[in-house]
């Protein structure tokens, strides 16, 4: 199983650039565009194929954990991809040791619009296998299962 730890290697592209060589993922928009890339390059050779669809979910699953990261968790520690037969597995390691209690729970959205509270949400309706650990270190590593299919 191929398993890219982007904590020392990204392969993000920004627009109209070449690929960031061992360039840490920063930013959300850099862990999208490497997710999208391991799926294209990795998942789909071995003879399957991703929908448009699965990528949208798959973005939007990043989108929320690498926004959680930055914005509750002290920034985006690290971030990697990991294809299964299923789809992939996210980790994204941030520098806070708050365990979110709305990652356990049942997917539902705020009664009312606050501007925010939709993120685990999101992920919990999208993605499966949900876990969050503590770093021996410090911090913590979040880490979900987006199916492809």
């Amino acid at each position: 199983m191929d398993r890219t730890d982007t904590t020392t290697l990204a392969s993000a592209q920004p627009p109209g650039g070449t690929p960031a060589a061992h360039a840490p993922i920063t930013t959300a928009a850099m862990a999208r565009a490497h997710a999208r890339d391991v799926v294209l390059g990795q998942w789909s050779r071995a003879g399957r194929t991703v929908t448009e669809a699965a990528l949208i979910d798959l973005s939007l699953v990043v989108s929320e954990l690498a926004a959680n990261a930055i914005r509750h968790g002290g920034g985006l520690a690290g971030f990697e991809v990991t294809p299964t037969g299923e789809g992939v597995r996210l980790a994204v390691h941030d520098n806070s040791d708050v365990i979110p209690a709305a990652a356990f729970g049942q997917g539902g959205f705020p009664a009312q619009h606050r501007g925010n509270g939709y993120g685990w949400p999101v992920i919990i309706r999208l993605a499966r296998d949900i876990a969050v650990e503590r770093r021996p270190g410090g911090g913590k590593t979040v880490s979900v299962l987006v199916p492809l299919f």
